[in-house]
């Protein structure tokens, strides 16, 4: 890792905007990307600009994603650069003016040129390290891939070494001169949470839904040995 706390700014990542709100801290960046499984990877498909949404995992200094193998944007992203952001939408804010209405959020962008994971035992345990991530304790529960499944799937690996985070919280920034305005202000919080569990109808009678399922959080999985 060339910097083990933080991120070198470079043009891409430099903020010109609200610069105050950024962060090249390695702390804040993992914690972002950590905190989701969802994100976006933007990259050139032919003459077309492409933002694809997809899964991705962290481990070290590396973000992953996956896909087909047949996948044109997953062929197209092998050795091009690409743009993967991750953003969490934490609240709504409400000002005296519309022009000062916001957003509370925490975001990521990281930039670089992704690879493919070529060795079968590396991609194995890269797949692994995606589900145990979501699901602590399931991979071993799990039929193992079979060869045509791994032949089949590619898994992109991008070095974290360009990458900015981006955050904004607390209340509405008013003009002075408007706060006095009997106009309601504030910020509505919004939050991501799981609903009820919806079984398989194919499930086996009367099998118990699993501790990983019943009492699922998302929470990033403790450091794994990924050689890709």
């Amino acid at each position: 890792m060339a910097d083990s706390f933080r991120i070198k700014p470079s043009s891409l990542t430099r903020l010109r905007r609200a610069a105050a709100r950024g962060s090249f801290a390695r702390s804040d960046i993992y914690a972002i990307l950590d905190a989701t499984p969802l994100c976006h990877v933007g990259h050139q498909v032919d003459d077309q600009s492409v933002v694809t949404p997809t899964c991705h995992w962290r481990v070290d200094d590396r973000v992953y994603w996956h896909g087909s193998r047949a996948s044109r944007t997953m062929q197209q992203a092998v050795g091009r650069k690409v743009c993967l952001t991750v953003t969490h939408l934490d609240g709504l804010v409400l000002a005296r003016s519309g022009f000062h209405h916001s957003a509370n959020y925490r975001s990521v962008m990281v930039f670089g040129t992704p690879r493919a994971v070529a060795d079968d035992d590396a991609k194995i345990a890269a797949l692994e390290y995606f589900i145990e991530g979501l699901f602590p304790q399931r991979w071993r529960t799990l039929r193992a891939p079979s060869r045509k499944e791994l032949n089949a799937t590619t898994v992109l690996s991008l070095p974290i070494e360009e990458a900015s985070a981006k955050v904004r919280n607390g209340p509405p920034v008013d003009l002075e001169a408007d706060l006095e305005l009997p106009i309601w202000a504030g910020v509505i919080p919004l939050h991501m949470q799981r609903g009820e569990v919806q079984a398989c109808p194919h499930n086996q009678a009367d099998l118990p839904v699993p501790e990983h399922v019943s009492s699922y959080r998302f929470a990033p999985p403790p450091q794994i040995n990924v050689e890709d």
